[in-house]
C-alpha cells in the first residue's frame, strides 16, 4: 500500500512509537496490554466517544482503531501488532518458541475471535434487541462451559501467559458491562481464578483507560 504525502507527514511528525486507541474497544485493550507486558513506551492517541481523530484517516485506509505506527510502518489489525510487537520487542516472550505450540497459539486466538469476539462484538453494535440477548446467553453460556479447562493449567491451555490471554483479557473484564451475569458456582470456580490472576498482574492494570477501570466499579 503506497502512503500519501499526509499520511507520511503525519507520520514523519511522530519520532516514538504510537498506538491509536479506542479506550472502550477490547481490540485495543488487547494491544495495550501486549505493550505493557513488554515495557514498551508508547504515544497514545485516543479516540473521543470511538470516534478516531481526524489524524488517523490519512494513516489508515479504514479509519479504525487500534492502528499502531513504528517509524514509517502502519499496522490497522490488532491480532497484527500483537505478534509484531511480540517479535519486535522479544522479552517476555508471548507466544511460544516451537512451531507446533506457535499454530495452536495462533488457532486459539482464531476461536477466540470466532467464538467470543463476534458476540461481544454484536452486543456493543447490534441494534436488534433480539439479538443482543441472544449473545449475552451465549457468551455466558460459552464462557460457563469453557470453565473447567482453567483448572488444568494457570493460563489458557498453556503454564505461561501468551497472546491468547491478552486476547481473552479485555473480554473477562467487560463482562458485567456487556451485561453479562457470570455466577460463580463450583463450575465457574477455575474461571474465576484465572479472572483474578490475569486482573492482578501489573501491566494488565497498566493497561486500562479511565474508562475500563470504570467497567467494574
Amino acid at each position: 500500500m503506497k502512503v500519501t504525502d499526509d499520511a507520511a507527514a503525519a507520520v514523519s511528525k511522530r519520532s516514538a512509537m504510537t498506538l491509536f486507541s479506542d479506550s472502550t474497544s477490547h481490540y485495543s485493550h488487547r494491544v495495550r496490554i501486549v505493550l505493557a507486558e513488554k515495557g514498551v513506551s508508547v504515544d497514545l492517541v485516543e479516540g473521543v466517544d470511538g470516534v478516531p481523530v481526524p489524524e488517523l484517516g490519512d494513516l489508515n485506509p479504514y479509519n479504525t482503531m487500534p492502528t499502531l505506527i513504528d517509524r514509517d510502518l502502519i499496522l490497522y489489525e490488532s491480532k497484527v501488532m500483537m505478534e509484531y510487537l511480540d517479535e519486535r520487542f522479544p522479552h517476555p516472550p508471548l507466544l511460544p518458541v516451537y512451531p507446533v505450540a506457535r499454530a495452536e497459539s495462533r488457532l486459539f486466538m482464531y476461536r477466540v475471535e470466532r467464538d467470543w469476539c463476534s458476540l461481544v462484538d454484536t452486543i456493543l453494535h447490534s441494534s436488534d434487541a433480539g439479538a443482543v440477548a441472544v449473545a449475552r446467553r451465549d457468551l455466558g453460556d460459552s464462557m460457563a462451559a469453557l470453565s473447567p479447562i482453567f483448572a488444568e493449567k494457570p493460563y489458557f491451555m498453556s503454564e505461561e501467559f501468551t497472546l491468547v490471554d491478552c486476547c481473552i483479557a479485555p473480554i473477562l473484564w467487560r463482562l458485567p458491562a456487556l451485561g453479562v451475569d457470570l455466577r460463580a458456582t463450583k463450575q465457574t470456580k477455575p474461571l474465576f481464578n484465572y479472572m483474578d490472576s490475569l486482573f492482578g498482574r501489573e501491566a494488565f492494570q497498566e493497561s486500562l483507560s479511565i474508562q475500563e477501570r470504570e467497567m467494574r466499579i
